[in-house]
């Protein structure tokens, strides 16, 4: 009885242990797995290049607007250049502002019909300067997003084929000698998906805050365009500065009874 424990203990450390995890993928037996190793390459660059433009973008956006509560100081202001210069002087509402009083020295001329002209396409140009610089890495989230889950299946696919291609060749078909390395194929389809998820969701929300700025932008365009125009007389409705807090007068010393 004791000699059959011994034995039975003996074939159990004999037996080869199965290794499994995402190390054992990339570097099976300690060789690299060059393809799964460029997939995974791969993978890491688009998802560091996707956050570092989810960050840079949405830091911009979010000056833009900041500098857009500043334009009721603008429109206060007695005139267009005034206004101009309180306002940040990386406003791309300041831009806007330049860009229409830098048209509007220049038609001089020019006849009245070009006038209009030059100043309405001064002002497109400079909105259209400002849309370009907020879109800045936005088609590399767009393709990241298509492309990721599609780079994650290919590794997925080379790895279940290299898979089958060893079970093949030991002969065996057994539960332990399949889950495993088609598990541990399937992980690049999920690292795929978790690069691509990230992006499209950054995308869209992104995205839609160019297009609120971009409505801005053109709303902003058109009152300078109009206010140009009719030499300061048309100006968009804004409300008026609050007024400052009155301070009290201290309370008089209450006299004293001799």
């Amino acid at each position: 009885m004791f000699l059959q424990i011994l034995t039975a203990g003996a074939n159990a450390a004999a037996a080869p242990v199965n290794k499994f995890g995402l190390m054992e993928m990339l570097f099976p037996e300690g060789k690299p797995n060059y393809i799964a190793l460029a997939v995974a390459a791969g993978l890491m660059i688009m998802s560091a290049g996707s956050f570092f433009i989810m960050i840079t973008r949405f830091l911009d956006q979010k000056k833009v607007f900041a500098q857009q509560a500043a334009l009721a100081n603008f429109w206060r202001a007695p005139s267009l250049r005034e206004g101009a210069a309180k306002l940040d002087k990386v406003s791309p509402f300041r831009d806007v502002a330049e860009a229409g009083l830098t048209a509007q020295d220049q038609v001089a001329k020019m006849d009245e019909t070009e006038a209009h002209d030059w100043m309405h396409g001064s002002l497109s140009r400079s909105e259209a300067g400002v849309s370009s610089y907020l879109a800045r890495g936005m088609p590399f989230l767009a393709t990241v997003g298509a492309t990721a889950p599609f780079v994650g299946l290919f590794g997925t696919v080379v790895g279940i084929y290299k898979a089958l291609i060893a079970i093949g060749i030991a002969g065996s078909a057994s539960i332990d000698k399949v889950a495993g390395p088609v598990g541990e194929a399937l992980v690049m389809t999920a690292l795929g998906l978790l690069v691509a998820v990230p992006a499209v969701l950054a995308y869209n929300f992104l995205q839609a805050r160019n297009k609120r700025i971009g409505e801005a932008l053109s709303a902003f365009s058109t009152d300078v365009l109009a206010n140009l125009s009719s030499n300061g007389q048309i100006k968009p409705a804004v409300k008026a500065a609050p007024a400052a807090p009155v301070k009290a007068a201290p309370a008089a010393a209450p006299a004293v009874k001799k």
